[in-house]
């Protein structure tokens, strides 16, 4: 059977970072404003007054500190509250090509590979800024990659259905080598008026190279021990924004447009989810749980983490054992991981096993099980 291997990753990094203070600042400016401009509503009963944030309770709630985004101007602005990106013309690269080509080349160029190496191109995000044509076509194109590309989104979970992807079609033979990436602007579908969300999101792109082991020339890469997916239909995260809601115009605007979650019940399902499917997925390659290095988990929640750490090890995971990067990038979607990787992973041995794991709305859980080469 052929094995397969991931031998590059890159990040790009957007320019601005925002921290807590000034999301809070912003946020709680609004809210004043709002409540003098209703003051006699409220105090009629006829509608609630807003509470402010507070940076306490950002850190507690999810172990954020700060974000980097594409655009700070429009979403520290009380009267904005949300990024502002030029319209390209259609002759420009479009952000997100262009974000995926940055963290392209970087993956590319760890994996010892040119454009003329790899076979296909597929992005993998939460987001996509158009319908068509495919932003992986665009990606392609920039690259000057042959072959085919494709676009995909399962939400949070994307980037390692990615990989399961690219693994199958690497094993069956019809590719030699796949570029995944996933560009995340997730400061665009976040509602920066809402106080239990407004903190949540960063922008990021990330980019993983995988191949099969004959072709790879990269030091140190990992190879694919098995991969395993999981699907639950559920609403307790969404964002009902689409090509339709012209066709109901009663709903445009609306609240739901934007990302919309149920936060405790969120923690309350997907957790033991996502521990039963790791440790399910381990024992059928095999693996004892206790032989894990190192968890590079999806970073939504610091909280959500420590507690499937817990419930895989069987103990309070070690510091390093399951690195975080929610205190810089925030929660990213579904690049969160592979910046975890892509960070946390250059000082492990040969032989090392690790887990990627990623999870989120769907409910989607993703596990790709790797082992460190020389």
């Amino acid at each position: 059977m052929t094995k397969v291997v991931i031998s590059g990753t890159g990040v790009f990094t957007p320019p601005y970072s925002v921290s807590n203070e000034e999301l809070v600042d912003t946020f709680n400016t609004y809210v004043r404003k709002h409540n003098e401009e209703n003051a006699a509503a409220i105090e009629r009963g006829e509608m609630e007054a807003l509470a402010e944030s507070n940076v306490e309770f950002i850190v507690k709630a999810s172990g954020i500190e700060s974000r980097y985004v594409m655009n700070k101007s429009g979403i520290v602005d009380p009267d904005i509250m949300a990024p502002r990106l030029r319209q390209r013309s259609n002759d420009e690269p479009s952000i997100l090509a262009e974000m995926a080509v940055d963290a392209a080349k970087k993956a590319m160029a760890r994996a010892n590979k040119t454009p003329a190496d790899i076979d296909a191109v597929l992005v993998a995000c939460s987001n996509l800024e158009r319908p068509y044509p495919a932003i992986a076509v665009e990606v392609q194109d920039l690259l000057g990659i042959e072959g085919f590309g494709f676009d995909m989104n399962v939400a949070c979970s994307s980037a390692t259905f990615g990989i399961q992807t690219a693994y199958d079609m690497l094993r069956s033979g019809s590719v030699r080598c796949v570029l995944i990436v996933d560009p995340e602007i997730c400061s665009g579908h976040l509602n920066f008026r809402d106080r239990d969300s407004h903190f949540i999101f960063g922008d990021v792109c990330t980019a993983i190279v995988l191949e099969r082991e004959e072709t790879c020339t990269a030091k140190g890469a990992w190879e694919v021990l098995g991969t395993r997916l999981k699907t639950k239909f559920s609403n307790n995260i969404h964002n009902n924004f689409g090509f339709l809601n012209r066709a109901t115009p009663e709903g445009i605007g609306a609240k739901d447009k934007l990302f919309v979650q149920e936060g405790r019940k969120v923690f309350k399902e997907v957790v033991p989810m996502v521990s039963q499917l790791i440790l399910e997925h381990m024992a059928d390659e095999g693996l004892d749980p206790k032989d894990l290095k190192r968890m590079w988990l999806h970073q939504a929640n610091k909280s959500m983490n420590d507690f499937i750490g817990r419930k895989v090890l069987g103990r309070d995971p070690e510091p390093g054992e399951q690195p975080n990067i929610l205190q810089e990038y925030a929660n990213t979607s579904s690049a969160g991981s592979i910046i975890t990787f892509s960070q946390f992973s250059e000082d492990m041995k040969e032989g090392d096993l690790g887990l990627i794991c990623s999870f989120g709305a769907g409910y989607s859980v993703g596990n790709v099980l790797v082992r460190k080469r020389a």
